[in-house]
């Protein structure tokens, strides 16, 4: 291939569009790019460095942590606090907002991320990922949990890392959604999918159907009909996915359409849902918005929820527009 572009390349060139633009936002982005590619590489080593399997702990969410959740929340963390283009973060990892070290300065931005999505999957050697959103920090002395609690629509910068059969980054700044493939032999991150666009229409629909039996009934409804196929009143076949990796689901909508859905249920009456809303549910709704999609709780569109804690779980259908749409109507019928 001739005439690759880098992600380094593709940043500073939309840095050169925005006027206002200090370069500061083009440093965190690449700081957050190497941190990925050294979980790249640790996911890639697997047992042969020792860090499959459980840590025998739990994370603020109670569910038990593996080795690799712990290390790549670190990985994150070391690799950003002293940069000075943070006011400060939040993991999914642990229960309160990580504070940049007084030895270091402070910056502008908040970062949220999820370190490694789907590590269910990890010693099953299946596909994982790390999730990240960015916000601008409203100037202040040290940031406070209310900084972080806001709407999906503010967030500056939205993207995810797979780490798959090949490592690659998907990104959106609010122009459009880019895909990047990760260059082992240079160690760089090459456009290889550059303006991503979802089919509004699909024929796949991703969903844990083992949860069936608590689902409210717009989602039984939408699900039946699509196992009705074509002598259903949508007319066609629908295939069925689940990977239990939210990074997996959304790159595979991304690529060639359909919905994902993890939707309230009487499951555990306490939660709201099951996804965390700045974690997970923002950032793919940034994304999957500005590829042509839609996401929605299935009565209230994901990124104008204004959040009430750093760990608030929502239900989460996300996907091509006119599916999640027909899935919405349902609600809204009931």
């Amino acid at each position: 291939m001739t005439n690759r572009v880098s992600l380094t390349q593709f940043i500073i060139e939309q840095q050169r569009e925005l006027p206002e633009a200090s370069g500061t936002f083009s440093l965190l982005l690449n700081n957050i790019v190497t941190a990925c590619k050294q979980i790249s590489h640790l996911v890639n080593q697997g047992d042969l460095v020792g860090i499959l399997g459980s840590a025998e702990s739990e994370n603020v969410q109670g569910e038990v942590q593996k080795k690799l959740d712990i290390i790549t929340h670190d990985i994150m963390v070391n690799a950003l606090n002293w940069t000075g283009q943070l006011a400060g973060m939040a993991s999914e990892e642990v229960d309160t907002i990580i504070a940049i070290p007084k030895a270091y300065p402070k910056g502008k931005y908040l970062v949220l991320f999820d370190p490694l999505d789907g590590s269910s999957n990890i010693d099953l050697n299946l596909t994982v990922g790390t999730i990240f959103s960015i916000l601008r920090y409203i100037e202040g002395e040290e940031p406070m949990v209310e900084d972080f609690l806001r709407p999906g629509t503010e967030q500056v910068c939205a993207g995810f890392v797979l780490y798959g059969p090949s490592t690659m980054m998907v990104l959106t700044t609010g122009h459009g959604v880019n895909g990047f493939t990760l260059d082992q032999d240079i160690g760089e991150f090459i456009l290889t999918h550059p303006t991503i666009r979802i089919p509004e229409e699909a024929s796949e629909f991703a969903i844990n159907m083992s949860n069936q039996r608590f689902w409210e009934k717009p989602v039984q409804r939408y699900v039946e009909e699509c196992l009705q196929g074509v002598e259903g009143p949508r007319g066609k076949d629908f295939n069925m996915r689940w990977l239990a990796s939210l990074v997996a689901e959304v790159y595979r909508i991304l690529t060639r359409g359909g919905i994902f859905m993890y939707p309230y249920d009487f499951k555990d009456p306490s939660k709201a849902g099951r996804l965390r809303l700045l974690y997970e549910a923002n950032p793919m709704a940034f994304i999957i918005e500005q590829a042509g999609g839609a996401c929605s709780t299935g009565r209230e569109r994901i990124l104008d929820i204004k959040p009430t804690g750093i760990h608030q779980r929502v239900p989460l259908v996300l996907g091509s527009k006119k599916e999640v749409e027909r899935v919405v109507a349902y609600h809204l019928e009931s």
